[in-house]
């Protein structure tokens, strides 16, 4: 069973949907014995980086993410702010990250000849594979995917860059460090390229 950690920040209806669209059962939830159960976790995820955090900790949710994801190594996949606050701060914030992945969350900066370029950086890209993964079983080589940031992930580990997306300059979209992973972008909202990075988590990777 899927579970998507609910902690009152994310598109859970979206993610569940899209689940139910591959054939596969996903739940939401924030019970303990739940998440103790879940065969693999979504840490999804909207907003600013403190704000997330705090969530988190309002519902005393850390100790029991550290033991799954750290000590029962249960498949973790982290979605756009999800996947920030598996990195061990923000530029965004001052409070601390789950520090899971050796990685910091930076703000887009821009040249002045790169004037055009917005922030937040929204809409449609495509990734460029680094080193193959489960999770692009069978993705198809012109696979787009939607985003919405100001912030992104720059890991210190090369070795747990999955992809990376061209924004002004190369960003790590996707990450993966054993049985912790992360998107950047929002998969639910990505159609049928989401819908298979999704069903690949769910079925491909172990």
């Amino acid at each position: 069973m899927i579970v998507i950690v609910d902690y009152g920040v994310g598109n859970l209806g979206s993610i569940i949907n899209m689940f139910k669209k591959a054939g596969v059962k996903a739940i939401a939830s924030s019970d303990p014995d739940v998440l103790q159960q879940a065969e693999k976790l979504i840490l999804p995820g909207v907003g600013a980086f403190d704000a997330g955090m705090s969530k988190l900790n309002e519902r005393g949710l850390v100790p029991l993410l550290d033991h799954l994801a750290l000590e029962k190594k249960v498949p973790f996949l982290g979605l756009c702010l999800g996947l920030q606050l598996m990195t061990k701060g923000s530029e965004e914030g001052q409070a601390q990250g789950l520090g899971w992945l050796d990685a910091e969350t930076v703000r887009f900066k821009f040249d002045a000849d790169q004037a055009q370029l917005k922030v937040p950086h929204m809409g449609w890209n495509t990734i460029e594979i680094r080193r193959p993964h489960p999770l692009f079983t069978d993705l198809d080589s012109e696979a787009r995917f939607y985003f919405v940031h100001s912030y992104y992930i720059h890991s210190r580990d090369p070795e747990a860059v999955l992809a990376e997306t061209d924004y002004g300059g190369y960003f790590h979209s996707i990450l993966a460090m054993g049985n912790l992973m992360g998107a950047q972008f929002h998969p639910e909202k990505s159609h049928k390229f989401g819908l298979r990075l999704l069903k690949n988590f769910a079925e491909v990777v172990k």
